[in-house]
């Protein structure tokens, strides 16, 4: 359990009462769940890209109808690849792309047929047609699109013009209760930075960083001092938002004591994982707590991970490099000790970031906020080996540029990502719209179909 602040331990104490005040409320509805589905395991993995990654020099067009390599070493200009350096990999179009020198790992994964290519997908509130649509404001887009914060709530969320307290993560966990019933151990796992995506209305996640779960250890050694701690905890002193906070830290106390203790029955991961890799260690830590999944008596499983630094304005070539480079790598870390652990089947690992960049080069050797962007599902049950969507059209001001500068107008909305994800790992078709208000929008390609 981490506090960074005063300031969120209080905005978490605030969370947590209004958690608890929303419980007795739903608890038929997750009873109702309980009855819905069976005792198989599953586990959601997000890795959030922070700043917004460059989807265009992550997968790149080679031979394709209508555009090649060369009308993208056109746009790109100084922050092109070279195309001897691209991976390639072929499509059930027969069509030819290459991915980025540094995602080795994916690229195999890809080959096994164990990765997917989602094309140009973003957050929509709707589908838009073309560059003349979007421009005419002929249907309604997300609120301050290009603005990092607002676009990471959104893709976390999945609401794209009004703040919310929930994530589509979290709310997912609500939908699941019944799976986990009996468990005092929380089905959602943040391992770096607080976002919102794992915040439900009944549930609420837990903090466990890449060196374990921190509870009072540093008090152990002097039972005066944690008894002291402890009655100030359960102190009533009347005052709600105080009681709220003290409920939790005690609850995190438990949560990490719980933890702790199933680790110590943990298998030992022979996997090896890359070291002085941020994301390597959160997906290490990850896999440790699948692995004591039973101990903890939890049948589904959420985790938020994340990688930032793709804010990449300038220099942007070396400096994704070596991003991609530590996402691939820890990837494939991951997906090996899912093999190892017998559930690769089960475990579904997917990116998201807030948005892509600009075809289109600045002066400084970078590239600028842009919206839709390419992403990687990985797993067992993906069904691999091919690009799920459209590519998109690489052409200045051509119909999918919003902005004259390459900024791509999504095909895939977050919603269908999300909700095609959300069907594999159990929640039924008429709960959809609980976790993203908009997929009746897009009804006719709700589920994208990557998933076995």
């Amino acid at each position: 359990m981490w506090i960074q602040s005063r300031r969120n331990f209080l905005q978490l104490g605030m969370k947590a009462a209004s958690a608890l005040g929303a419980a007795g409320a739903m608890g038929k509805f997750g009873a109702m769940n309980a009855l819905a589905y069976g005792p198989d395991y599953k586990a959601l993995v997000c890795i959030f890209l922070y700043g917004g990654n460059d989807g265009h020099n992550t997968v790149v067009p080679i031979t394709m109808t209508g555009q090649s390599y060369a009308n993208y070493a056109s746009a790109r200009g100084a922050v092109a690849l070279p195309q001897a350096s691209l991976l390639p990999f072929g499509t059930s179009k027969n069509e030819t792309f290459g991915l980025h020198p540094k995602l080795a790992e994916i690229h195999n994964l890809y080959q096994l047929k164990k990765a997917a290519v989602l094309a140009n997908t973003g957050m929509l509130v709707t589908p838009i047609a073309n560059r003349q649509v979007y421009l005419n404001g002929q249907v309604p887009v997300p609120a301050n699109l290009f603005s990092h914060s607002d676009q990471q709530d959104q893709w976390q969320t999945a609401t794209p013009n009004n703040l919310a307290a929930t994530g589509w993560g979290g709310r997912m966990s609500d939908l699941m209760q019944g799976m986990n019933a009996g468990s005092s151990f929380p089905s959602t796992v943040f391992t770096a930075s607080n976002g919102i995506f794992c915040t439900g209305q009944q549930t609420f996640p837990t903090t466990v960083p890449p060196g374990g779960a921190i509870a009072l250890g540093g008090l152990s050694n002097n039972p005066a001092r944690l008894q002291g701690v402890q009655q100030l905890l359960t102190f009533d002193n009347g005052l709600k938002l105080v009681q709220a906070s003290n409920k939790l830290v005690s609850g995190g106390v438990a949560n990490a004591n719980l933890l702790n203790g199933a680790l110590t029955t943990a298998p030992n991961i022979q996997t090896q994982f890359p070291a002085n890799n941020q994301l390597a260690a959160q997906l290490k830590m990850v896999a440790r707590i699948i692995s004591v999944r039973a101990q903890l008596g939890l049948s589904r499983q959420i985790f938020f991970c994340s990688l930032g630094g793709f804010d990449t304005h300038s220099g942007q070539v070396a400096q994704q490099d070596v991003l991609l480079q530590q996402l691939s790598q820890a990837v494939g870390a991951f997906y090996t000790s899912t093999v190892e652990l017998g559930i690769d089947s089960s475990v579904t690992t997917f990116t998201s970031s807030e948005f892509g960049r600009t075809l289109m080069p600045n002066s400084s050797g970078g590239t600028d906020h842009a919206w839709g962007s390419h992403h990687f599902a990985i797993g067992g049950a993906v069904k691999g080996g091919d690009m799920v969507g459209a590519f998109p059209q690489l052409a200045l001001g051509g119909q999918q540029d919003a902005t004259g500068r390459g900024s791509l107008i999504p095909s895939i909305s977050v919603d269908q990502y999300g909700a095609t994800l959300a069907n594999w790992f159990g929640v039924s078709q008429p709960n959809l719209p609980t976790l993203f208000p908009n997929i009746g929008n897009f009804a006719a390609a709700a589920n994208l179909g990557f998933l076995g």
